[in-house]
């Protein structure tokens, strides 16, 4: 099923993303545990496709096992280090294994990379515009509740965004927050913006105290005070952190959908654990 019909059948829709494995030796235990998360049976589950395409073989067949669970499966497909014609085959195998639904980025830049070089695409929405004339993708979009980190402002960040939605974008994925008034202040900026697609809130069940800070300087997501204490009280007790990032979390989600959120979707870290207990609370 293509994700932009989703939502005119569903009012709130939960879903999981999963990542590949780096090396053929971590196949088996990352589809183990993608089948895991799967048989929850989210509204959907992203597929993430490493930095300058390093992880992009495993993520068809990745997404292929989530919907041989009957799940729908969101493939992340980045531009930043591929040309036209390998775009175009990445496409057609996605079409080929029934993939229908896209979430295009630009993606890292790899280490060397000379962003003023000449290339096909420079931008998430060069991949966007290529998809659309493709044709027969649902496209997904991501978006920056506290502005991207290599953009000077906020302001434009959503201009970029504006112009990312333009292009041809159904819905839009956020990165992780931490703090939902962020997340309230930015829906009311891109309104203000006309865009009015359904807008999914990423959030991230923090399971490990001492990844959170490197997580977020690469992100550039801020951590509000409360979420600080908790990790300041809990990180050195992994069974306590875990604890602890499920309920915060948990409370996030509940906040969101109460203030009409329609879209949860949990950064779980290949964890089904994590997942099942997110989808039980």
């Amino acid at each position: 099923m293509k994700l932009k019909d989703v939502w005119k059948k569903k009012e709130v829709t939960l879903s999981f993303e999963a990542f590949p494995p780096k090396k053929d030796s971590d196949f088996a235990s990352v589809a183990s545990a993608v089948e895991k998360i799967a048989q929850l049976k989210p509204d959907f589950m992203s597929v993430t496709y490493g930095a300058g395409g390093g992880t992009s073989a495993y993520t068809g067949k990745i997404a292929q096992i989530v919907q041989a669970q009957g799940v729908t499966a969101l493939a992340h497909l980045t531009c930043v280090s591929s040309d036209r014609d390998r775009i175009h085959h990445e496409l057609d195998a996605l079409r080929q294994a029934g993939i229908e639904n896209i979430l295009a980025l630009r993606g890292d830049y790899p280490e060397g990379y000379d962003p003023s070089a000449p290339r096909d695409y420079r931008y998430a929405r060069d991949l966007v515009e290529e998809i659309r004339a493709y044709g027969g993708f649902s496209i997904g979009g991501a978006c920056y509740p506290e502005g991207h980190v290599e953009c000077p402002s906020q302001r434009e960040d959503l201009r970029h965004l504006k112009e990312k939605v333009d292009c041809g974008v159904d819905f839009l994925v956020t990165q992780m927050f931490f703090d939902n008034g962020v997340l309230y202040s930015f829906l009311y900026r891109i309104l203000a913006r006309n865009i009015e697609l359904p807008v999914i809130a990423g959030v991230m069940p923090v399971t490990n105290g001492r990844q959170i800070a490197r997580i977020c300087r690469l992100s550039g997501t801020s951590l509000p005070a409360r979420f600080r204490m908790i990790v300041d009280k809990f990180g050195g007790n992994p069974a306590a952190m875990k604890q602890a990032g499920i309920a915060y979390a948990t409370e996030q989600i509940i906040d969101l959908i109460a203030n009409g959120v329609r879209g949860i979707h949990v950064y779980t870290m290949n964890k089904p654990d994590v997942a099942a207990s997110i989808a039980a609370n």
